[in-house]
Order: structure tokens, then C-alpha cells, then sequence
């Protein structure tokens, strides 16, 4: 074989793609600022009532210790582009949907619209990147 014949073929992403990549950075940024908040609640910075971990009801201690450890856990599984950061992201997200949508009086009336919006936006976003991922390495590999 001749070294000029040899192509290599090489997959550039494409737009929703690299959209795709984004939005788990933004959501990324998002999961690490909510695991500061967590923190600064837990270490007694916060000024509040009961924000104290020890003067905290055990329910909230539980729910914070919690999301103080996964969504920083979740931040770098979604800047990193790993499969396993929608996943703990996720999870986090129904944690504080559950607190706050199914236990308003213990937790509070804080809206968790947030999240599933950007669960939606994931999942929309998601399935044409998967799709135009698949054409491109079908179209890369039929024309070798």
C-alpha cells in the first residue's frame, strides 16, 4: 500500500455536540454552586434559624450531608462529560424534588421546577446528539 492511499477518518463534533457538552458544564457550574450552599449550611457560615448542623432537625441533617457530598460529586461527572454525572445529577434532583414537593411542611414551598426543566432540556438535547453521533461514525466507516 501506498502511504498517500491511507485515510484516516476523522469524526469532528458537531454542533449538538459541542451544545450538548456546554449545557453539561452550565449544569455542572449549577450542581457546584448548590454544593457550596450545602457546605456553607453545614459548617454554620449561613445566618439563619437551625442552620447549624448541630442545632439542625435530623431530617434537614440528612438531606444536607447528603447533597453537600453528590452534587459536587455530580459537578465534576458533568464537566468531565462522564455517563455517570447525569445519573448523580439526576439523583439529586429528585432528592430535592421529593424535599421539597412531597415534604413542604419539614422542608419548605422552595419550587423544584428548576430541575425538571433541566432534566427536560437534557433529555431533548440528548436525543439528537446521539443520533447525529451515530450517523457520523456510520458515514465515517462506509467511506473506507
Amino acid at each position: 500500500m501506498i502511504n498517500g492511499d491511507i485515510r484516516e477518518a476523522t469524526l469532528k463534533p458537531g454542533i449538538t455536540e459541542v451544545s450538548f457538552v456546554w449545557f453539561h458544564r452550565i449544569i455542572a457550574a449549577y450542581c457546584l454552586l448548590f454544593g457550596v450552599l450545602y457546605w456553607i449550611r453545614l459548617i454554620g457560615y449561613y445566618e439563619g434559624e437551625f442552620w447549624r448542623f448541630d442545632l439542625m432537625p435530623f431530617y434537614w441533617q440528612i438531606a444536607s450531608v447528603s447533597l453537600a457530598v453528590l452534587f459536587p460529586f455530580a459537578a465534576v461527572g458533568l464537566w468531565t462529560t462522564a455517563s455517570w454525572g447525569p445519573v448523580v445529577w439526576f439523583c439529586c434532583a429528585a432528592a430535592e424534588a421529593v424535599m421539597y414537593v412531597g415534604f413542604p411542611d419539614l422542608y419548605g414551598a422552595k419550587q423544584a421546577r428548576g430541575h425538571l426543566s433541566r432534566s427536560r432540556c437534557h433529555y431533548l438535547l440528548r436525543i439528537p446528539a446521539v443520533d447525529i453521533h451515530a450517523e457520523t461514525q456510520c458515514a465515517a466507516l462506509t467511506e473506507n
